[in-house]
């Protein structure tokens, strides 16, 4: 399979597997950087989405791409950030079309 770098950012790659994985993490995860990190870490791997706090305390991500790509980078976020997380619950959902970049949403 050839795809272009932009077509692998934005998974769109001709006959790619897409993944989208809607995330909430628990714990001690708002005001210490957690969005940031996570944006950080997604900018390492070919995925797109966001990540914002929740009123709540928690943090919710929505991330997409192979689903490989984003399960290596959810391991990222976990490895950096797990002396701040209690819980985490994962889901995997359908794909969205159109997403370009990974960013934090306010």
């Amino acid at each position: 399979m050839i795809c272009s770098p932009a077509d692998r950012k934005a998974g769109t790659g001709v006959g790619m597997a897409v993944a989208r994985a809607h995330v909430i993490f628990s714990g001690l995860v708002q005001g210490v950087g957690f969005r940031y990190t996570t944006r950080r870490a997604a900018g390492g791997f070919a995925v797109t989405g966001w990540v914002r706090n929740l009123p709540d305390g928690n943090v919710e991500v929505e991330m997409q791409g192979e689903r490989a790509e984003v399960e290596a980078c959810l391991d990222g976020v976990r490895s950096r950030m797990r002396s701040n997380i209690r819980n985490e619950t994962v889901t995997w959902i359908g794909a969205r079309a159109g997403e370009t970049e990974f960013g934090i949403r306010f």
